[in-house]
């Protein structure tokens, strides 16, 4: 529940139109909802302002259905990440309106309305090869109520690539800088703007990457002020957080 709609329920026990049972009925899981197969966090938004996001990964198709029809019953938008073709189908025969972005991995079910911020994130690449991380920022940050640019494939190794869209780049209220093998493009950004700027390192790279712990390491250590590192390819973690910058 969120503030609005408890207190619609408090002028609804006001006015009579629902008995003080059917409200204790209403509110008999606070603060959470045991489904057995989970403990849904039913005040997440309340306290936070977004409800529970569903991360797929080691969850049955069966357990991700179940989780989702509960948070569907009390009318949140839905966000799975980390979900295949399987678990969109099965959601899909029980809400139409789920949309799945494949290379995100992303579900998202919209029950309210979501208006987007005027102010706008940029989700900037270094490479093709980054876009599921890019993909999985993106919806996230659309689900959050965000303006979005993406600004793809425009890493250090062809560099005037960049310059092309510094516009834009230097437009958004917070920058989400995605690269995998040595991690570059999040200090020459930072260089450039005066937004803060959250770097994404990915699993992307040769031997030597060490599945993205040597592009991790290099945006830890990057010398350019105003950047945050997030763990390898937390796309959704990124966005999270940019959605928090762009909000305030």
């Amino acid at each position: 529940m969120n503030e609005s709609e408890i207190l619609n329920l408090i002028k609804r026990i006001k006015n009579g139109e629902i008995s003080d049972e059917n409200a204790l009925k209403y509110l008999k899981n606070y603060p959470f909802s045991d489904i057995g197969c989970a403990k849904l966090d039913t005040q997440r938004e309340l306290r936070s302002g977004i409800g529970e996001v569903i991360y797929g990964e080691g969850k049955t198709v069966d357990e991700i259905l179940t989780i989702t029809k509960n948070l569907a019953a009390i009318k949140q938008n839905i966000l799975i990440t980390r979900a295949d073709e399987q678990v969109f189908e099965l959601i899909y025969k029980h809400f139409k309106e789920a949309k799945f972005n494949m290379r995100a991995k992303t579900i998202s079910l919209m029950f309210k309305k979501q208006n987007l911020t005027d102010s706008y994130i940029a989700i900037i690449s270094a490479g093709t090869s980054d876009m599921s991380v890019v993909e999985e920022a993106y919806e996230t940050a659309k689900f959050l109520g965000n303006s979005v640019k993406k600004i793809t494939d425009v890493g250090v190794a062809g560099i005037h690539r960049l310059f092309s869209k510094l516009d834009d780049i230097q437009g958004a209220r917070v920058v989400i800088a995605v690269a995998g093998m040595e991690g570059a493009l999040p200090s020459v950004i930072a260089g450039l703007v005066k937004a803060p700027v959250i770097a994404v390192p990915t699993s992307v790279g040769y031997g030597t990457g060490l599945g993205g712990a040597a592009a991790l390491l290099g945006m830890l250590n990057s010398c350019a002020n105003g950047i945050t590192v997030v763990n390898i390819d937390n796309g959704y973690g990124a966005a999270y957080n940019a959605s928090i910058i762009n909000h305030l």
